[in-house]
């Protein structure tokens, strides 16, 4: 009877290491020490730790942390050259702000997910943002606190506010130039068609006009110093709509066609109201483009609205 070989599993330290790698490959958002012992069983844990913290000084492992505990991932060869010369706990930071994308994470945050001495945390943040590797970006939610981000992220609207703030406070003024100026567009437009003689129906029809050629027409006015995108002007357009000044219809559209969004198109046209609009639209909020995010007990409340009480003692 011939003699069954059995394989054995290789314990050496470079074939630890390269299968670590592997299944970080395999896991491209972590994997705990848990997830290394149920692949190599045989492997005795004292070797495992050895094979992680060479990985880890020379750079190839990130050491991070979540609710469950800590994660190794494989580390981007970018971060690793902009980060050459930081200890662990100043990658282990910019790694977590490096996870919360365009819309940042705040200092608190940062020392939930690292574990970190809030002085420890506050003294590498400094670092960084003197290397330009982050940045400090005021959030509209929460006027007194920062979020930080990496320097060459553009934030995200949830974080700036867009078109309608500037350092953190609410152009009412400029948000009332483009509803006049966008309802004046729609409304000359109406007068054409209705100068045209043609056919009721034609004339309805030609009236319309897409959220993109308002756009244009704004764009070319010029009176705006921020570039407005098309959602921007369909946000002001929304605002007409519940004034009653604006109507708008849906029609099908071929695909590429500029304006349209996945095979449908929106079309907006200047009316005359048959009744007065109600006065809860010509409050604050009937113009307020964080409405949905206003709640009592928020950052954002009536109860602490600069502009609804500038609105009352008018």
């Amino acid at each position: 009877m011939a003699d069954v070989k059995v394989k054995k599993e290789s314990t050496d330290p470079v074939d630890i290491e390269n299968r670590i790698k592997e299944l970080c490959g395999q896991f491209p958002h972590g994997i705990t020490d848990q997830v290394i012992q149920n692949d190599m069983p045989h492997v005795e844990p004292k070797q495992r730790a050895m094979a992680i913290n060479r990985l880890l000084s020379v750079g190839q492992l990130d050491l991070l942390r979540n609710s469950n505990g800590l994660l190794y991932r494989m580390k981007d060869n970018q971060s690793t050259s902009k980060m050459k010369g930081s200890d662990n706990q100043e990658k282990l930071v910019y790694q977590v702000i490096e996870d919360a994308g365009n819309k940042g994470i705040w200092s608190r945050d940062i020392r939930f997910k690292s574990n970190l001495p809030l002085t420890e945390i506050n003294k590498i943040l400094k670092n960084l943002e003197s290397k330009k590797l982050i940045k400090a970006v005021k959030s509209v939610a929460a006027s007194k606190k920062k979020v930080y981000m990496l320097y060459n992220i553009q934030p995200d609207r949830s974080v700036t506010g867009g078109a309608w703030y500037s350092d953190q406070d609410f152009e009412s003024e400029f948000v009332e130039v483009l509803n006049q100026q966008c309802f004046k567009f729609l409304q000359s437009k109406a007068e054409v068609a209705r100068d045209s003689k043609q056919s009721p129906m034609v004339q309805r029809n030609s009236s319309f006009a897409t959220s993109h050629e308002v756009w244009k027409y704004i764009s070319e006015l010029g009176i705006s110093k921020v570039d407005l995108s098309m959602e921007d002007i369909e946000t002001i357009l929304n605002t007409l709509i519940f004034d009653g000044k604006v109507e708008m219809t849906i029609i099908a559209a071929k695909e590429g066609t500029v304006g349209s969004v996945d095979g449908q198109m929106k079309l907006y046209r200047g009316v005359n109201p048959i009744i007065q609009p109600t006065g809860l639209v010509k409050t604050p909020c009937g113009l307020c483009p964080v409405f949905d995010d206003c709640h009592e007990g928020g950052e954002i409340s009536p109860s602490n609205c600069i502009y609804m009480s500038e609105w009352l003692d008018f």
